[in-house]
């Protein structure tokens, strides 16, 4: 007869290591004056961001070794992304990556000093400018992408394709609920 105890179940599964953040939940619970902290709450909200510390510290190596800097990428990324051939005039890359037009001018014009972007005539007012992804800003953005894929690929290869989809799936869950509460508006990330 199989049972169908969930405890029972549990117990032969092979135990899982612990990580930093277990000692510190372990510490912590000792601490007089925590009972309020829920401490699966605080494992989930510790090992996410630990987990986004290791995938930011490799982003910024990846790009660092393209000679770009997180805000030069964001930049590139806005404009890769845009469908009107990968062009956005200055005012709504500022708007769209929350920065001001004095930021969003500096960005542009070290991108355009390094031959990434370009500034062209706006060709619906000649008034305004564009700027636009040159066929280098394409490719250090086709480069990065591509090896800080094969970098979060390794971190995600500790799960099976079945236990990615489930975290994903829970990931997206909670996700969704921060987005209603606190809304940005990012879509590089």
């Amino acid at each position: 007869m199989k049972s169908l105890d969930v405890k029972r179940k549990q117990a032969n599964t092979p135990p899982v290591a612990e990580d930093h953040v277990d000692r510190f939940l372990k510490r912590l619970a000792d601490q007089p004056g925590t009972e309020a902290i829920d401490l699966e709450v605080e494992g989930i909200v510790d090992r996410v961001g630990g987990i986004n510390r290791r995938i930011k510290r490799a982003m910024e190596t990846t790009l660092a070794e393209h000679g770009l800097t997180r805000q030069d990428w964001e930049v590139l990324c806005a404009l890769k992304l845009r469908r009107e051939s990968n062009r956005s005039s200055p005012g709504s890359l500022a708007s769209e990556l929350e920065l001001s037009t004095g930021a969003m001018t500096s960005r542009i014009d070290r991108l355009e000093h390094e031959g990434y972007v370009r500034r062209m005539p706006d060709p619906e007012d000649r008034r305004s400018i564009v700027v636009e992804l040159t066929p280098e800003g394409h490719a250090a953005w086709d480069r990065t992408v591509g090896i800080q894929a094969r970098r979060e690929a390794f971190f995600a290869s500790a799960l099976s394709k079945a236990e990615q989809e489930q975290l994903n799936g829970l990931l997206r869950k909670l996700l969704l609920a921060l987005e209603e509460a606190v809304p940005l508006h990012r879509d590089c990330a």
